[in-house]
């Protein structure tokens, strides 16, 4: 079924709560509305997806359409004595997703506990967190393909993942609409404990369990970042930069405590965003209505009445400091309209 809205606002639909207003909302819960919707003749000139609304930044007015999935279904399509492979509507809240599995005793999804927002946008952004990644559980990605009007399906390696990207942030952005996921996951236990902080507070807990990750990455998450009900943020604002090897150790020679991470191309490694625009002198910064946060500088915030402009010439400052001070450029992960 599909539901309409016109001159609606926005500011409860993006976690930074700017006050934005789109022409026209459209929601949908199930795939074959899309056919209705991009039907020749009828199809809006001008859209974007709008999942949670926590990876997006309004910085005016949206003249198009905003399309929302409010499909939330998950349906167990394949299950033996070691796999379990799920098909989870675009619409189901990820980390309600992550509790279902956690319930269930499948694993590969827990370290990615308390991300906010869809399962649809999982596989644009690639999400990821504490050395997983959601290309590691992805089996198959279902979508709406708005120039063929037809409905297809690419599987993970098709899929292009790569930190923090995907084929939909490149080839088919702008054209496809997912509209669901497959994931694969397994009933063997596969904890991935990478990360100090996480495994020394796991191993705290006596055992490394579904129930125990997830109880700790949800506890770190909260100890870090803020409440988007209290302050506006969306999340980590920047990408971690991923540089050549040599210029990562000529800046650890420099920087000893500066932290260096694996890349997928042993060439290159990734660098902490957060630890770069700390040490820049701006974690805590504020500036009017907006600011870093105080206890993650990844984290952009609005205190209050901000606006997107406002939230974008912060990023250009903190971009500015950390260039000015390691000649290294972050970039954006959120999405800017």
């Amino acid at each position: 079924m599909i539901t309409e809205y016109f001159e609606h606002p926005l500011r409860e639909r993006n976690s930074f709560h700017v006050e934005e207003s789109v022409a026209r909302l459209v929601e949908f819960d199930n795939k074959n509305d899309l056919d209705v919707l991009f039907a020749e003749g009828n199809a809006p000139e001008e859209w974007y997806i709008l999942g949670g609304g926590n990876n997006i930044l309004f910085t005016q007015r949206y003249n198009g359409t905003l399309i929302h999935p409010v499909g939330n279904k998950i349906q167990i399509l394949n299950e033996d004595s070691s796999l379990m492979t799920v098909e989870v509507e675009a619409g189901m809240d990820w980390d309600e997703f992550v509790c279902w599995c956690v319930e269930r005793g499948v694993w590969g999804a827990e370290n990615l506990s308390l991300i906010p927002g869809t399962v649809g946008a999982a596989p644009v952004q690639n999400i990821g967190a504490y050395g997983s990644e959601a290309k590691d559980i992805i089996h198959a990605v279902h979508y709406f393909d708005t120039q063929l009007r037809e409905h297809r399906t690419l599987l993970n390696a098709e899929c292009r993942f790569a930190y923090r990207d995907s084929i939909f942030k490149q080839e088919l952005r702008g054209r496809a609409i997912i509209t669901s996921v497959e994931f694969t996951l397994q009933k063997n236990a596969c904890a991935r404990l990478l990360y100090g902080d996480l495994k020394k507070e796991v191993e705290a807990k006596g055992e490394a369990t579904l129930e125990n990750i997830r109880e700790v990455v949800c506890s770190i998450r909260r100890s870090k970042l803020p409440d988007t009900a209290i302050l506006g943020n969306a999340g980590s604002f920047f990408k971690n930069p991923i540089i050549p090897l040599e210029d990562a150790e000529a800046l650890q020679a420099q920087y000893e405590n500066m932290p260096i991470y694996p890349a997928a191309d042993s060439d290159y490694r990734k660098l902490a965003a957060g630890w770069l625009i700390d040490q820049s002198g701006m974690k805590g910064y504020r500036n009017g209505n907006v600011g870093v946060h105080t206890k993650q500088a990844l984290v952009l915030v609005n205190y209050g009445g901000a606006t997107g402009h406002e939230v974008i010439n912060l990023a250009k400052e903190v971009q500015h400091r950390v260039k000015e001070k390691f000649g290294i450029a972050i970039e954006p992960e959120v999405n800017i309209l």
